[in-house]
């Protein structure tokens, strides 16, 4: 049954969802927000997970708000967009802000978190929670509760995916996001590696192998010639661009991978004094340093050529692995045919999509749609009106990018500062002076600015509890 929203009910005073009851599916980071979001507002949510009673292929813990990398957060900052959305999702009371900033460990200028301690952090918060109500089962078809927020994720069990293809009448989209292997740290020869972030004076928080010209191009002559786990017969490999596996990469070129994952710009190693030809990073997995994951490394190779060619790279001669590369299917709606702005499904009122699944792409964006949904979910169980983000803010930029995309040729898309409503020609006039145009810099700099500023205001008409 429909929720019948009264757009005259505006809220002038912060959300209030008491006597709201929302079925939450998927306790993902999505889900945990979304649950989170709507609970802190007196609302009463039962959020329903299928771990462990059934796992993805890509989770091995039964812990909620489960990461398969430490860098899943990506960079801090507000010079780049996941860096702002990241500050507005603070701004907004974001319980994964909140758990990714107790259990960070160091990563240079970027946002990475100890697993397995931000996932505790998350499954303690949520599962203690006096109005979320936490089970665990598996849900096969689209429930009939009047508000349902579906946040199950990009590995959404077969039978509930079909039931989400079948409402929507039109086959799923999908691509493939592959996983980087992880070393022990020990197995790492540190008199080879040397420790530096790119462009940081003193040491950095990255492991570096440096490789010569040599070295590097048998590297990438090996791992292209090498085989790769094949992919079903009915699937097509539609890789998310910013994640391709690095096979694929190094097929575009020889020198692809020299000015992409394993670029040398800034790095100087100290054995020769001189740039390296190539690079290998190693970015900590853990808060205590003792596992390393192979910066930008995702492949679906398979485990004895992965092995085979990661210890013949100089300092991984003994290298011992935690995990191997693999790749894993992600599925997503066509959200500009299937959403509206506030994250319900069109077809079928009281149904909101949060998390990769809305076809926004990385962790951080997921979380950020669970909140919106959480909101919108909560404002539809009371028949209260959304209040949409303003168009200044990143969450307003990845709903832009859902709803007003090509759904032709709908893909998944990180934030980015493309993706936001453009400065008002007079702002843009009065910053450019007299010069031809306004170096991204400033101009980037501005859309924060502009950015924090309506967050202030929209975290005022939401309310964001004290935590």
């Amino acid at each position: 049954m429909g929720v019948v929203v009264d757009p005259c009910a505006a809220q002038s005073e912060p959300l209030d969802f008491s006597g709201a009851r929302v079925l939450v599916v998927g306790a993902g980071l999505a889900g945990c927000e979304a649950a989170w979001q709507i609970a802190e507002r007196g609302g009463e949510v039962d959020l329903v997970e299928m771990k462990p009673v059934q796992m993805s292929p890509a989770h091995k813990s039964n812990d909620l708000a489960e990461l398969v990398c430490s860098n899943s957060l990506r960079g801090a900052g507000l010079h780049n967009a996941v860096g702002l959305l990241k500050e507005e999702m603070r701004g907004l009371g974001s319980l994964v802000l909140r758990a990714a900033e107790a259990t960070a460990v160091a990563a240079g200028r970027a946002l990475a978190v100890d697993r397995e301690a931000f996932s505790r952090f998350v499954t303690e918060a949520v599962s203690q929670h006096p109005r979320i109500h936490l089970s665990h089962r598996v849900v096969e078809k689209i429930p009939g509760d009047d508000v349902v927020v579906l946040a199950t994720g990009p590995l959404t069990a077969a039978p509930l995916a079909a039931a989400i293809q079948e409402l929507l009448g039109e086959s799923s989209l999908y691509f493939y996001d592959a996983i980087a292997p992880t070393v022990y740290a020990d197995s790492i020869d540190m008199s080879v590696a040397f420790r530096a972030s790119r462009w940081e004076e003193g040491e950095g928080d990255y492991l570096n192998l440096p490789l010569d010209c040599e070295a590097y191009e048998r590297f990438v002559a090996e791992w292209v010639e090498a085989d790769t786990v094949p992919l079903h017969d009915f699937e097509a490999a539609l890789y998310f661009e910013g994640c391709l596996p690095i096979e694929e990469m190094a097929r575009r070129g020889p020198q692809t991978l020299a000015f992409g994952p394993m670029k040398p710009v800034g790095l100087v190693d100290p054995r020769t004094g001189r740039r390296p030809h190539a690079v290998v990073q190693l970015r900590h997995e853990d808060r205590d340093g003792v596992l390393y994951n192979l910066v930008g490394f995702q492949t679906k190779l398979r485990i004895g050529d992965q092995k085979r060619i990661l210890r013949s790279l100089p300092g991984m001669q003994d290298a011992v692995f935690a995990r191997f590369g693999t790749v894993h299917r992600n599925t997503y709606v066509n959200a500009p045919r299937s959403l509206s702005s506030n994250l319900e499904v069109k077809l079928r009122p009281g149904l909101f999509l949060a998390g990769q699944m809305a076809g926004v792409e990385g962790y951080v964006e997921s979380a950020a749609m669970g909140w919106l949904a959480g909101v919108a979910a909560g404002c539809a169980a009371r028949s209260i009106a959304f209040p949409e983000p303003p168009e200044a803010m990143a969450h307003a930029a990845l709903i832009r990018h859902l709803v007003r995309g090509n759904p032709d040729d709908f893909q998944p898309m990180n934030v980015n500062f493309g993706l936001f409503a453009p400065l008002p020609p007079d702002v843009e006039r009065e910053a450019r002076g007299r010069r031809r145009k306004l170096p991204r810099r400033e101009r980037t700099a501005l859309l924060a600015e502009r950015a924090i500023e309506a967050t202030r205001e929209y975290a005022a008409t939401v309310g964001v509890a004290e935590t």
